[in-house]
């Protein structure tokens, strides 16, 4: 055993010490917290550049009825010549023209915005959703149906459906079903990803060293075994260190982010409940609809904060660990295999494609598992070892019975046994030879020395 812990010394040390692996740590919770703060940001940014556009109505209907926003003004020309226009409107100071003929109402595709830039989604949508609500009025009096705003605003309905989960014990704990899936999807791919990130460093590691002849001299001091063993629990340790720095640094770049773009978000609650009841006082009564939307809103983001809190997270993050250690250690056993058995990574292809189709499997199943996660494939599919780490951290948010994670984690034991004292076999014999093509055949027969 004291072999095998100098290995893995030796191991952690020479990774953790590399300047990739210090660049990667870095570089990856800032990729990370960027995807999470940025779009986010973005989408608070307005377009503050004033834009005239002028209107030519054929059709006569829409006279100002294109409400103006902040930066955005509408401009509406009686008997204006449309290809006159065109030729000189960026001269006069307008943004775009806004071409509305007169069969508008029963071709309502013919409206066309002319301008010498791409006008913005938001843009287009303004207009659009204008123009509709007009042409929705002009038939609905055509039929009789005056006030159409407070007709809808009264039959408008919203139904939103609370989840509830009945625990054994009888508590009921407030859920979410969309935030099981994400929590469930991110941790079964961050398991693939680390599977077959920190396997391949296994195999791409035996494979250096074999090819260097490096290990010719290990051999002499340590068993095979040991050597592979020690390669095997190093990488995982290095996988650990660097996902825990990972999450750390990932959190704490979102935090600053947080404090810094998003700076309402950090008020006290004296300090939201002083700018709520200011706002409250300083609005009209025609302002009281918005408020009963922005109230909706803000039930709904403490309906989603509430159901983060249930979840069970030391149980997530206990099994996280489990089955990312068991899955990398039973495929980072194979792939040490594999490195042992080629002399480049040429060859290795041939015996990769077999060990992946389980993992990608995995990932097949696992968006089926969100949408079903009771289901028979997900739950045999979270009992076999190979796709079990990935299948499995979907299911858990959503509830799974305790015997079947225990027979789950059993399994995959058993397997990373199994499958260790196979690459074992192939690893001791394979590590030593050099300049001969390997083929299926000669694998089993290495089994059976």
């Amino acid at each position: 055993m004291g072999k095998i812990n100098l290995i893995i010394q030796r191991e952690y040390l020479t990774r953790v010490r590399k300047k990739s692996f210090v660049i990667m740590t870095i570089l990856g919770p800032i990729l990370f917290a960027a995807f999470m703060i940025v779009p986010a940001w973005l989408a608070t940014i307005q377009d503050t550049e004033e834009k005239v556009i002028a209107v030519v109505d054929q059709s006569g209907m829409f006279n100002n009825k294109i409400p103006d926003t902040d930066y955005l003004s509408f401009r509406y020309l009686d008997n204006a010549n449309l290809d006159s226009l065109k030729k000189d409107f960026q001269q006069k100071g307008y943004y775009g023209i806004l071409f509305i003929p007169k069969i508008v109402t029963y071709s309502p595709n013919s409206v066309e915005l002319f301008s010498d830039k791409q006008p913005s989604m938001s843009i287009k949508m303004h207009i659009a959703s204008a123009l509709e609500k007009e042409i929705e009025n002009k038939k609905l009096k055509a039929h009789n149906i005056e006030n159409l705003d407070k007709i809808l605003e009264s039959v408008k309905t919203s139904v939103k459906i609370n989840t509830i989960k009945i625990t054994e014990n009888g508590t009921e704990k407030r859920s979410s079903t969309g935030i099981a899936m994400a929590v469930g999807y991110a941790a079964g791919f961050l398991i693939y990803f680390f599977i077959f990130l920190f396997g391949a460093q296994v195999m791409r590691g035996v494979l250096e060293e074999k090819t260097n002849r490096i290990v010719e001299v290990m051999v002499s001091s340590v068993k095979p075994f040991q050597l592979m063993m020690g390669k095997i629990i190093g990488l995982a340790l290095v996988g650990l260190t660097q996902f825990i720095l990972w999450i750390v640094l990932t959190f704490g770049l979102v935090a600053a982010g947080q404090s810094i773009l998003f700076p309402q978000l950090n008020k006290t609650e004296t300090e939201k409940a002083t700018s709520q009841q200011f706002f409250s006082s300083s609005v009209n009564q025609e302002d009281e609809s918005q408020l009963s939307v922005a109230s909706d809103d803000m039930d709904q983001i403490k309906d989603v904060l509430q159901s983060i809190k249930n979840i069970n997270f030391g149980a997530m993050i206990g099994s996280f660990i489990f089955f990312f250690l068991g899955g990398y250690l039973l495929y980072a056993s194979l792939f040490a295999a594999i490195g042992s058995a080629v002399d480049n990574e040429t060859d290795t292809q041939q015996f990769m494609f077999p060990i992946t189709i389980p993992l990608i499997i995995g990932i097949f199943v696992m968006l089926n598992t969100i949408n079903n996660p009771e289901g028979s494939i997900a739950f045999w599919f979270s009992i076999i070892p190979f796709t079990s780490p990935i299948v499995m951290m979907v299911r858990i948010p959503f509830g799974v019975p305790y015997w079947q994670l225990a027979l789950s984690m059993a399994l995959l034991i058993l397997t990373f046994i199994g499958t260790t004292w196979v690459a074992a076999k192939i690893y001791r014999t394979g590590i030593l030879m050099y300049g001969k093509k390997v083929n299926y055949k000669e694998l089993w027969k290495w089994l059976r020395y």
